[in-house]
């Protein structure tokens, strides 16, 4: 059966369509040419004429003639539109015109380097010209790293790479720095936030070295669709961009289904379970032999779902081979196998993690089921774009958790299908993150009075901080490193934070060894001693945590429990950066704040039933956060109208709203913001909602807020009115038993109050 006979057949099954909230058919699209530029190197058509190319698409020749006026480009298309192309061409000709002409390829994970390789490789091989290209990182082995390091044309490795293992040893890639004409970014997307901040901060320091070196590379750098790619990639590179959008690659026949599983509990809104659910969606396309990805959220719910696949198609002898688990944890030759075996169609069905997100070849599927929204707009399109990679038609099925993200995105098809309003968003001068590489760069070379960083603000005033704190010694105009540290060994690209708590595992007492690490904010929650700590499914008991040595150490254990400890959050006011106040008394504002945490004792929770089994005491320091913060204060007029447990009701109900929306339109996890209420803020000594980012120093999430603040209360609005629910529910301001029977009507009441006052449009 082949996709549209397949729905054809569910369009006339009642039961299913009956959970089917809309079905929308997105119509083919043909491709749309354009020559070769002249300026290519002759010798790149016949190559390309073997592999049956004759022309390119339009975004391809556009971007192509771009990065050889010398513009710095961002392409911007959809998954599978031969956004490679755009790079390896230019690239190519170059170093056929010069061998001495280097690149440095950066992609966010080592799979896609390695799957980016290949196909580069292959390319080269027609050539028959000698254009080495090798992949450095981790798993390159030491006697290879020195013919890397002086001979590769192509060097291809990931930010944490460059940021440890090539920057601070750049004397040994004199080669590569003296002659590097381009720098290839790809899936900028994923770099926002923390990681982006620090990738911002790492590109800061590769060109002071290039600059040092002589070299003066362009950026090329590709994207799934966000809406402000120019502005991100301007963001990571400090320079004009030259945005290249025109998409010219054709695309089949798409059928995009959204699932919502039926109610079982009408009062309470609560769904069957979205687990269930896809098995059924993707049991069905492999019953049918429609080759299909199903993407879940995490390690776990892939393993469930690759164990009940692999149990509906098991032979005589056990085997089950045609269906596949991946995630990050499986060896790499684990993972190229599954990919081989996708591109050769040995295998129908593959349950994974975003970890095949990004562009990794794994060939045409027909099909692709969404376990829960992924987090972004951006995400999802990714993810459904790994379905209908050729002409043929090809089908999607979102299917939504009773999750308040999954609920929205579920309920307002429009808003996926149509529009894009993700920003990516990141800080490159958030202050934790700005010095922890501008030590790097000292390190790597000197700092002379008067030199940039970038275009990072005050790069005098850091020099002077650090020369006071014995890290940096000046002398004869310049800054020298002088403190015994590596200082890019302490530095985690994924986390604001230097210093990650490692998790080690002592179970057996003869080889400990580290499975893990935390961020330090999250570790009194999570890793508190006697805490049952779930890693891969396995259940760890923490016995002992070293709070001053940054360690935790864990021993495997098998209770049928697990621990929820209770976080006190006190929050203090540093400094007002702007504020806005209607003369009816409510005020908007933006500023710093400090986040005071402090675990008291822990819960444990019996798995299944939930009850609560006992609790204990956790015995450690507060931590202290700076970070940037927006609040609203409400008006006595406003709050005078209701007693204090209605208006604590309403109020944590429009904070539940703003947990649901804020995540959707900042482009960013749901752990990213933090929004709280308090009756009486210290902040503001009145009723406020406060929504601040939960990294050090924040990374822009509070100020974007800030500047959309009316559109986040409008579509909080918007959520609240739509909900079918009569009183409350997780889909909307939260379940009755939380915010009470009054607890929906009181939210709409001060929601529309907060948007009528509302000085900003």
């Amino acid at each position: 059966m082949n996709v549209d006979q397949l729905a054809d057949v569910l369009r006339h099954d009642e039961e299913f369509m009956s959970n089917v909230v809309r079905w929308e058919e997105l119509p083919a699209r043909e491709a749309k040419f354009a020559p070769f530029p002249a300026q290519l190197d002759p010798r790149l058509s016949p190559v390309l004429a073997k592999r049956g190319i004759h022309s390119l698409y339009t975004h391809q020749a556009h971007a192509i003639e771009a990065i050889l006026r010398g513009e710095d480009v961002v392409v911007v298309t959809p998954t599978a539109s031969g956004k490679t192309m755009c790079y390896n061409l230019p690239i190519l000709s170059a170093i056929l015109q010069n061998p001495d002409a280097r690149a440095l390829y950066l992609f966010p994970t080592k799979a896609l380097s390695a799957d980016q390789v290949s196909e580069l490789y292959d390319l080269i091989q027609l050539t028959g010209e000698d254009i080495k290209t090798y992949t450095y990182d981790g798993d390159t082995p030491g006697a290879a790293r020195k013919a890397v390091r002086q001979a590769g044309h192509i060097v291809v490795t990931n930010p944490d790479m460059l940021h440890s293992g090539i920057l601070p040893h750049h004397t040994k890639w004199v080669k590569l720095f003296e002659n590097l004409k381009y720098i290839v970014i790809d899936e900028i997307h994923t770099y926002r936030g923390v990681f982006g901040s620090n990738l911002a901060n790492v590109l800061r320091r590769l060109i002071r070295l290039c600059d040092f070196y002589g070299s003066h590379p362009q950026f090329i750098l590709c994207s799934a669709t966000i809406n402000n790619p120019k502005e991100l990639a301007q963001t990571l590179t400090g320079r004009d961009i030259t945005l290249i959008d025109d998409n010219g690659a054709p695309m089949g026949k798409r059928h995009f289904v959204f699932y919502n599983p039926p109610v079982i509990n009408q009062q309470l809104q609560i769904r069957k379970g979205v687990m269930g659910e896809v098995r059924n969606i993707s049991g069905m396309l492999l019953k049918n032999g429609i080759q299909a990805i199903t993407f879940a959220k995490s390690r776990l719910v892939v393993e469930v779902l690759t164990r009940y696949l692999k149990d509906m198609v098991r032979d005589p002898l056990g085997n089950a081979g045609r269906v596949r688990g991946y995630r990050g944890g499986y060896l790499p030759t684990t993972r190229h196998e599954i990919e081989r075996g996708l591109r050769e169609g040995r295998v129908d069905a593959v349950v994974s993690t975003n970890a095949l997100e990004l562009g990794i070849d794994i060939g045409a599927l027909d099909a692709c089921v969404l376990c829960g929204y992924p987090g972004t707009i951006a995400s999802a399109w990714q993810q459904a774009g790994r379905a209908g990679r050729r002409k043929a038609s090809s089908i999607v099925f979102f299917v939504a958790s009773s999750a308040a993200l999954d609920q929205y995105i579920v309920s307002h098809p429009d808003y996926f299908l149509h529009k894009s309003p993700e920003n990516a968003l990141l800080n490159p001068d958030n202050i934790y993150i700005l010095l922890s590489h501008f030590k790097c760069a000292a390190y790597e070379l000197p700092f002379e009075d008067g030199d940039s960083f970038g275009n990072a603000p005050s790069p005098d005033q850091l020099m002077e901080y650090l020369s006071e704190a014995n890290i940096l010694r000046h002398v004869g105009g310049r800054y020298h490193w002088m403190a015994d540290d590596f200082p890019a060994s302490s530095i985690s690209l994924r986390s604001a934070a230097e210093e990650n708590f490692a998790i080690i595992d002592i179970t057996d007492s003869a080889h400990h060894r580290v499975i893990g690490e935390m961020d330090r904010f999250t570790v009194p929650m999570l890793l508190h001693e006697n805490a049952i700590y779930m890693h891969e499914g396995t259940q760890y008991q923490v016995e002992k945590l070293d709070f001053d040595a940054c360690k935790a150490f864990i021993r495997q254990v098998d209770v049928g429990y697990y621990t929820d400890a209770d976080l006190n959050i006190s929050l203090s006011l540093l400094d007002i950066e702007e504020q806005v106040e209607s003369p009816d008394g409510i005020s908007r504002a933006l500023g710093e704040i400090k986040v005071t945490a402090l675990v008291t004792m822990f819960k444990k929770i019996r798995f299944d039933t939930h009850e609560n089994l006992g609790f204990g005491y956790v015995r450690l320091p507060e931590t202290d956060m700076h970070t940037v913060a927006m609040w609203w204060k409400l008006p006595d007029s406003l709050c005078n109208q209701f007693d204090n447990d209605q208006l604590k009701n309403g109020m944590l109900g429009v904070a539940n709203l703003l947990r649901i929306v804020a995540p959707l339109y900042l482009m960013c996890s749901p752990q990213d913001v933090v929004v709280v209420y308090q009756v009486k803020s210290p902040i503001t000594d009145a009723p406020t909602i406060i929504l601040y980012d939960n990294y050090p120093g924040g990374v822009g999430l509070a100020q974007k807020a800030y500047a959309m603040q009316k559109l986040l209360l409008e579509k909080c609005m918007e959520i609240v009115t739509n909900c079918s629910c009569s009183q409350g529910c997780p889909s909307c301001v939260g379940p009755i038993g939380e915010i009470g029977l009054d607890g929906k009507a009181t939210a709409i009441r001060i929601l529309r109050d907060m948007i009528a006052r509302s000085p900003i449009a």
